[in-house]
């Protein structure tokens, strides 16, 4: 007789304690309505399971003898399944109920680092799994419903199960189950507005589109239901973990689906998880780690306390040093150590280590660095939630930087250390902001990196492509600093530092602005410009709408930084079109012009590392609203197409560039023999400045102070001779100089 069900309840109203019957322990998996008629509860196990090739048996009546008297025992012998490889002496103290079925056995050593474990089961409670060819599983108190692949350690594991209705971290719901159990991700802006689908295989690009166009209604209706029908969502699929993997000394495993060669040691709970792993791309996840409800990337690295919950974890990035990551996609090849990161979408390429540094509701596009102490978005400018920060490539708030809701900035802004008192809007890219406390102002710098920072401008680039060890590079990346989204953040900022100047020159005069045509002052300011550098020095220049202030926001060194932008033009187009030239031997100059010959595009997205048209992406939109791309693959493909695409879309846009620093909608040879010449004396001033803005670090007394003498600091330090990218872009330079005299000498013919 089945004894009555008795729940058991305390005080804080815990999940109910219930008595059932035996036979569920390793029975009835599936509830019966969720399986297809035909089958039984194991339709999904079959379908995951490789079956080996000499297929399962039954235990032999001598095997049952030797196990029991190894102190093991089975609800059922009959549906224990093993193949003809099977040692029973390698199975002792084990408990084993429902379906279980057991690869090849023998008496073998697994050896991962210093762990020697022999092949086989002891000490564990195994509740209808399917377990691979040459497994150890030792002190395992509970694994239930998993799929272990070939070679696996798990060793000292407290809890390891999979529900009917686990979704490993997909945005998916199964079965019966309500739409208000599905799981979003709130990315970019805390309260939910903009909120997503996480799923195995989302890149970055999928969650901008996602998350910024929210008025697109098709758009988004048809990114759910693609996401929901891109995974089965009948019940009953098992766990898995692939070959080679390696889980030791761990607590809780819930509805996680592992990759191989995936190495987990020491985490507490990792709970509704896909966790991609390869051997050319091992995921590893260490001690104290607390996981739930994400999708981890390819060659991954979590250790030592970290937290994330309702996450994406992109390929080749890091959590580290109880780092916490809530509600938030982190892009390719970045790190986060220590801080507190929630609700956003971080492009690829991002770093931060510093545990009092804080990130929230932001969207940051990638090649970016919080410096500790940097607080973005924390300071509330109302009782409501937190709106948003939109950060471009490049984003570096420096120490101790403080930056309210809502604010924009262009690419590669600077934050000097300050606590920022209202919103900003900062259009001018490579620039340096500076909170001037005493002077009561903003001041901006625009072109600050190409002025004063070119080291670290052109390391960066190399830098992040350096450091892409991605095998599985889904996500298409530009790291190149000048690109066609900050040549067209340049030549928005001529125009306005061309307005502003004149503005400048007219009060100075005593001349009234009112009924000023903006067409006039950008022609005004533009021969201003151009001309001597002491009558702009004499001129303060004003910033407009770029602080929630009534304060001024002086813009320093606009002559410098109006000639800066228009050298970084120069150099950006001439570079791409050289890149075309290269790429095509046999192209003239007549080759050139008649093949990139077309409009300056304007508007261009940066689609989660991805440059591309506005235009594309606009047909990208329609092509899912209307349901011609009907799958995350088409999509991908769309992608990759635009990628290769965009090689061409870059040089056309360079050819625009350069004729209209010509002032002509066409480039006469003349002109182009002019643009080399000058590319090849930026190129040169680019070293130069690499140079010195390394060499001010080795130049400083009081960095040489912690040293005895210059013999020390070199031991250490090494001198910036010999400092191996100094050595790098010289050589690059003389490179550079000779491909342009091959160009110059083709292009004449």
């Amino acid at each position: 007789m089945i004894p009555p069900k008795i729940n058991i309840t305390n005080r804080c109203n815990m999940d109910n304690v219930l008595l059932v019957p035996q036979e569920n322990i390793g029975k009835n998996f599936i509830p019966e309505q969720y399986i297809p008629k035909g089958n039984d509860e194991y339709f999904q196990r079959n379908k995951q399971t490789t079956p080996p090739k000499s297929g399962w048996r039954n235990l032999r009546s001598d095997e049952v003898e030797r196990l029991v008297k190894n102190d093991n025992t089975a609800d059922d012998w009959d549906e224990i399944l093993v193949t003809d490889q099977f040692d029973t002496n390698q199975i002792k103290n084990s408990r084993f109920y429902g379906l279980v079925r057991i690869g090849r056995l023998k008496n073998v050593i697994l050896q991962h680092h210093d762990l020697r474990v022999p092949a086989g089961i002891t000490n564990s409670l195994i509740i209808s799994s399917d377990i691979g060819d040459d497994v150890a599983i030792h002190n395992v108190h509970y694994l239930a419903h998993y799929i272990i692949g070939d070679r696996c350690i798990l060793f000292n594991i407290q809890e390891m199960h999979t529900t009917d209705h686990a979704k490993f971290g997909n945005g998916i719901i199964k079965e019966g189950e309500a739409e208000n159990v599905r799981t979003w991700l709130d990315l970019m802006n805390e309260t939910g507005c903009r909120r997503v689908l996480p799923y195995d295989g989302m890149i970055t690009a999928d969650a901008y589109l996602w998350a910024k166009y929210r008025d697109d209604v098709a758009l988004q209706e048809n990114l759910k239901m693609i996401t929901q029908k891109s995974f089965d969502n009948r019940r009953g699929f098992y766990g898995t973990t692939g070959n080679h993997c390696v889980i030791k000394n761990s607590l809780i495993l819930k509805d996680v689906k592992i990759s191989s060669y995936c190495y987990i040691k020491g985490a507490n709970k990792l709970k509704n998880l896909t966790i991609n792993s390869s051997e050319e791309e091992p995921t590893q996840i260490g001690e104290g780690v607390e996981l739930v409800n994400g999708i981890i990337g390819y060659g991954c690295h979590i250790f030592y306390g970290c937290k994330a919950v309702k996450f994406i974890l992109g390929n080749n990035s890091n959590l580290k040093y109880g780092a916490r990551l809530i509600n938030s996609f982190l892009g390719d090849n970045s790190t986060i150590s220590c801080c507190e990161v929630l609700n956003n979408l971080i492009f690829p390429a991002h770093e931060q280590h510093h545990n009092n540094s804080f990130l929230i509701a932001s969207v940051v596009m990638g090649q970016s660095n919080m410096a500790a102490g940097a607080t973005i978005g924390s300071n509330h400018n109302s009782r409501a939630n937190d709106n948003e920060i939109q950060a471009g490539r490049g984003f570096w708030p420096g120490l101790c930087t403080s930056v309210k809701h809502s604010c924009r900035f262009a690419s590669f802004v600077l934050l000097s250390k300050a606590d920022y008192p209202a919103e900003l809007n900062i259009p001018f890219p490579f620039s340096l902001l500076n909170n001037n406390v005493s002077k009561d102002q903003l001041e901006v710098m625009p072109a600050y990196w190409w002025l004063y920072n070119m080291f670290a401008l052109a390391r960066n680039s190399w830098k992040f492509q350096n450091r892409d060890k991605r095998i599985h590079k889904d996500q298409n990346i530009e790291f190149d600093p000048f690109a066609p989204d900050t040549v067209e953040e340049i030549f928005y900022s001529l125009k306005l530092l061309e307005i502003w100047t004149a503005k400048a020159s007219l009060r100075e005069m005593g001349i009234s602005l009112h009924g000023k045509d903006e067409n006039d002052l950008a022609s005004m300011g533009r021969d201003l410009l151009c001309g001597k550098e002491e009558e702009i020095n004499n001129l303060e220049v004003l910033g407009e709408n770029m602080e929630n202030t009534r304060r001024k926001v002086l813009i320093l060194k606009p002559y410098k930084a109006y000639h800066a932008y228009r050298d970084i033009l120069y150099y950006y187009a001439t570079k791409n079109l050289i890149t075309f030239m290269s790429s095509n031997p046999t192209a003239s100059f007549s080759v050139l012009c008649t093949d990139l010959k077309c409009k300056r595009q304007k508007e261009w997205v940066n689609l989660g590392g991805q440059m591309m048209t506005m235009e594309d992406v606009d047909k990208l939109r329609s092509d899912i609203g209307s349901g011609k791309l009907k799958t995350w693959n088409e999509i991908h493909v769309r992608y990759n197409e635009l990628w290769v695409k965009y090689k061409i879309d870059k040089q056309k846009h360079s050819f625009a560039t350069l004729c209209e620093l010509f002032g002509s909608d066409h480039l006469t040879l003349s002109d182009w023999k002019s643009a080399l010449e000058k590319t090849v004396n930026i190129q040169k001033f680019v070293c130069d400045q690499v140079y010195t803005s390394r060499k001010k670090d080795f130049d400083n007394p009081y960095r040489q102070s912690t040293f005895r003498n210059m013999a020390e600091m070199e031991a250490a330090l090494g001198t910036i001779e010999e400092n191996s990218f100094i050595v790098q872009v010289r050589q690059e330079t003389e490179d550079f100089e000779l491909q342009v005299e091959k160009i110059k000498k083709r292009s004449g013919s």
